[in-house]
C-alpha cells in the first residue's frame, strides 16, 4: 500500500506564512509528478503547482510569486512554501503524486487526505 500523509496547514493570519508537506509511505519504485491542489467550499477543486521529476514547475496565476513548491526525493516528500497569504487562499488543501509500485506497474495517481489551511484575521 502507498500512503501519502500531509502536514503544516492551520490557521493564519492575512500576510502570513505556512509551509505544508506531504510524505508518501509504502512500496514505492518511483515517482513522477508531485502536485498540490486546493477546494474552497462551493468551489471546484484546483491545481495549486506541480513540480516534474526534472524539477520544471508550473502555479496557478493566483499563487505565482507567493507560493513556491518544492520536492526532496529521498524523502519522497513535497513541499508547499505559502507567504503572503490572503483570505481567498482559505481551502483544503490535497497532495498528489504519480508514482510507480515496482518496475512493472505502470504510474497511478495517489491523493493525500487533504489539510485545511484557513486565512483569517
Amino acid at each position: 500500500q502507498v500512503q501519502l500523509v500531509e502536514s503544516g496547514g492551520g490557521l493564519v493570519q492575512p500576510g502570513g506564512s505556512l509551509r505544508l508537506s506531504c510524505a508518501a509511505s509504502g512500496t514505492i519504485f518511483s515517482i513522477n509528478a508531485m502536485g498540490w491542489y486546493r477546494q474552497a467550499p462551493g468551489k471546484q477543486r484546483e491545481l495549486v503547482a506541480r513540480v516534474a521529476t526534472g524539477g520544471d514547475t508550473n502555479y496557478a496565476d493566483s499563487v505565482k510569486g507567493r507560493f513556491t513548491i518544492s520536492r526532496d526525493d529521498a524523502k519522497n516528500t513535497v513541499y508547499l512554501q505559502m507567504n503572503s497569504l490572503k483570505p481567498e487562499d482559505t481551502a483544503v488543501y490535497s497532495c498528489t503524486m504519480r508514482l510507480s509500485r515496482t518496475a512493472y506497474v505502470i504510474a497511478n495517481d495517489y491523493w493525500g487526505q487533504g489539510t485545511q489551511v484557513t486565512v483569517s484575521s
